[in-house]
């Protein structure tokens, strides 16, 4: 597990230089858009996955007029429902990946999708192909000013914390807990009044694949073309961070 939230620090030091912004804002609207369809309701008291959306959306410094109006347009009886498809397959060398996209078109998405696959050397499988190499987990990120590690444990395994990993260079803790757990949690913190940076569920390898520095830029290549797509909301790999690796990734930003 280590090594994965090592892996989500990296991606989000990555994604402060250079995500698009618009990019971040088009993802966390999706999010409150099925929200508040899903949840019939617009009043975040009433609909914990708007809660959940919107504190990502505050984690992004997303402007508070553009959440408004992502939720009074969400609430439109008028306005398109959004389906969530998942793909499944491979990027090159092996490296399992899973892609979660959110979408008023399915045709345009899975295209897209198997075009990006194909062009980067990577296939598409059928659904189950990867899926069972994952575990699906809620992680939470949180400031640990303020907080004593020790005493936060004690109250957040009350909620379901599987595992706390503080760090120190980002001063963030990030918690980790099994999917079902997810609710669980979020009420814990919200009884603790403590506000998570992000919320969110991931799909964490149960397993992972070592590959050489060059071709991991293969698969990262491959990885990076999904997120920019704008019906990808996440994807998830299984590739290993190695030391090269990471300290390759720690120069490109």
């Amino acid at each position: 597990m280590a090594g994965h939230n090592k892996w989500s620090k990296i991606k989000r030091k990555k994604g402060v230089a250079d995500a698009k912004r618009s990019k971040e804002f088009s993802r966390i609207i999706k999010e409150i858009t099925v929200a508040v369809k899903e949840g019939d309701s617009g009043e975040p008291d009433f609909n914990p996955r708007l809660r959940v959306a919107l504190a990502n959306a505050k984690g992004v410094n997303m402007p508070k007029e553009n959440v408004e109006r992502a939720i009074k347009k969400a609430l439109d009886s008028g306005s398109e429902a959004l389906l969530q498809p998942t793909y499944e397959g491979y990027a090159p060398h092996g490296v399992a990946v899973f892609v979660e996209c959110t979408t008023d078109n399915l045709n345009r998405t899975v295209s897209s999708v198997r075009a990006i696959f194909s062009k980067r050397g990577g296939n598409l499988a059928t659904s189950g192909s990867v899926d069972f190499l994952f575990e699906r987990k809620g992680v939470f990120v949180l400031e640990s000013a303020d907080h004593d590690i020790e005493e936060l444990e004690l109250e957040l395994i009350d909620g379901g914390a599987e595992e706390l990993e503080p760090d120190n260079e980002t001063d963030e803790i990030t918690v980790t807990v099994a999917f079902e757990d997810f609710g669980n949690m979020q009420s814990k913190l919200e009884e603790l009044n403590i506000e998570a940076k992000s919320a969110k569920l991931e799909r964490i390898p149960t397993s992972t694949t070592t590959v050489g520095l060059d071709e991991a830029k293969q698969v990262l290549g491959l990885i990076e073309a999904l997120e920019e797509d704008d019906d990808v909301q996440n994807v998830f790999h299984n590739l290993e961070m190695t030391e090269e690796l990471e300290n390759m990734l720690a120069e490109v930003e």
